[in-house]
């Protein structure tokens, strides 16, 4: 045998195409997640919903996305990757049509939950796709960084498409024009996509499916609460629950003959290493994301379209660099890309501590670029370790689980970080002299910086010296979680070195 024949075969216009038919998907399912915020007020003057309905309008989707992930990963595994997605597509369709249409907040909220059940499927699908498209590491990595450029541009134009949609249509249109994006690739997908499932039996275990929900729901539940309302017993006892159907769906798994997750996956020291460094950098990222948004209008006092405009400087730099990322990664390795860029992710960490206790907005954007270096490159590159560390026959469920994983490490990071953030900023609003102003205004003021600056607006106050340290508070307590993240990637970066040394062979080989 020829040292040729072990090259792996070139992509060809067909993979390239599919893979434009994968990422306009996922562009889809993740501009979802942020489509309706514009369309709020239109719904509210047009279906009244109450508060409750409300929340859960915009936080449905992502529950279910979330919870139903390793589910649709192990299904697409055994009934082949290609038909789920084509499934999944047509039930998104059809859900984007029900939502478009419906008549009630109730209604709403149940279309917005099928929604992210069909979405579901979407991820683990068009990632475990792309790991049989394209068997060439060079151009695995390029289409990896296509792939997670789609997710970020979602994100990005979700609020733009959906502003420019309300303003000349129905609210509903920001749904409908999901449709003939969903319609196009399930007519494509036949001839662009290849078929792969794992030759199991297609019948999944329900009892793990309803554990694999019980564990993922109540966690990510309880640590939004914590991030809306604070650390309190409360939202602890969903975490604990879900913790407690982890430990019974981690039991159940071991003595099933074809489990809906091979725990075997976590004996490969890349898969696992790979898991944590994602959850790692989305836990930080996700949550010092939500302080800038903060710091821009409450401390700069920048107006929302002001804070919007700024903070999409460094959402295009991440675009581009998910567009880039894959010349690092195919240059340097991925282990060496992973390690620099966590080292690069600290020190864009330090660089956004220093920035936020200046309170410079200069200062912010160039931390926001070197944290993007380092960032982009790391959640694209563990991505690729994931999938390819497992065999080919787990794929989708390997998919599913990284996507898993950064979702629970953005609700833990704005959870723990933003606990954290409120204890500095109330220890350091205990020197303010709130004596002279109304009960609630002082308790409100006490609490949170928002509370602050309402509480100086209701007094028609300009800058009140309260307010002023209200606002070093804020910015300290900014600093102070920055800092963490910055000392806690160093240790993880030496952490994932050691491991990944073990792995060495395997990731060089490829994975399997």
């Amino acid at each position: 045998m020829t040292d040729t024949a072990l090259v792996p075969a070139k992509a060809t216009r067909r993979e390239w195409i599919g893979l434009v038919a994968l990422s306009v998907a996922c562009l889809v399912y993740s501009m979802d997640l942020s489509v309706l915020f514009l369309a709020i007020p239109a719904i509210v003057r047009d279906l009244e919903p109450s508060a409750t309905e409300l929340l859960w309008m915009n936080d449905i989707y992502g529950f279910m996305v979330a919870g139903f992930l390793v589910t649709m990963g192990g299904l697409g595994d055994r009934i082949g990757r290609r038909k789920l997605l084509m499934l999944g597509a047509a039930a998104f369709a059809a859900a984007s049509v029900f939502a478009a249409f419906a008549q009630s907040a109730g209604m709403l909220v149940l279309a917005r939950a099928l929604l992210g059940i069909a979405g579901a499927t979407i991820a683990p699908s068009t990632l475990s796709l792309i790991m049989n498209m394209f068997p060439d590491e060079a151009e695995r990595n390029r289409a990896i960084g296509v792939w997670g450029t789609a997710f970020a541009l979602g994100g990005l134009v979700g609020p733009l498409i959906g502003g420019l949609l309300l303003h000349f249509f129905h609210w509903g249109s920001v749904f409908l024009v999901n449709v003939p994006i969903m319609a196009t690739l399930i007519v494509c997908a036949p001839f662009l996509l290849p078929e792969y499932c794992s030759g199991e039996s297609p019948k999944l275990d329900l009892a793990s499916v309803v554990l694999s929900l019980a564990t993922v729901l109540p966690v990510i539940y309880g640590f939004k609460h914590v991030a809306v309302y604070g650390l309190d017993i409360i939202p602890l006892l969903p975490v604990a629950a879900g913790i407690g159907f982890g430990a019974l769906f981690v039991r159940r798994q071991r003595g099933l003959a074809e489990p809906l997750v091979d725990l075997a996956l976590f004996r490969t020291p890349a898969f696992t290493v790979s898991m944590l460094v994602n959850l790692g950098v989305v836990f930080f990222i996700f949550a010092m994301f939500l302080m800038q948004a903060q710091f821009f209008q409450l401390v700069l006092g920048l107006t929302p379209l002001e804070a919007a405009l700024w903070a999409a400087i460094p959402g295009l730099f991440y675009t581009v660099m998910s567009l880039q990322a894959y010349r690092v990664t195919n240059r340097f390795g991925p282990v060496s890309t992973v390690l620099g860029g966590l080292v690069i992710f600290s020190a864009g960490a330090a660089l956004m501590a220093v920035a936020a206790y200046a309170e410079s907005l200069a200062g912010i954007l160039v931390a926001n670029a070197v944290l993007g270096a380092g960032f982009i490159p790391v959640v694209l590159t563990t991505t690729g370790l994931i999938v390819g560390s497992a065999p080919p026959e787990r794929g989708g469920v390997a998919s599913a689980m990284s996507e898993t994983s950064a979702e629970f490490g953005g609700a833990l990071g704005v959870g723990v970080l933003g606990s954290l953030a409120t204890l500095v900023y109330r220890l350091e609003m205990k020197a303010a002299d709130l004596s002279n102003l109304p009960g609630e205004i002082a308790t409100a003021a006490s609490q949170t910086l928002a509370g602050a600056v309402d509480g100086a607006r209701e007094l028609a106050l300009a800058d009140p010296a309260w307010l002023e340290t209200a606002r070093a508070a804020f910015s300290l307590s900014y600093a102070i979680c920055s800092a963490v993240a910055a000392v806690a990637m160093l240790l993880l970066t030496f952490a994932a070195r050691k491991i990944y040394r073990v792995d060495q062979p395997r990731i060089v080989d490829g994975g399997h």
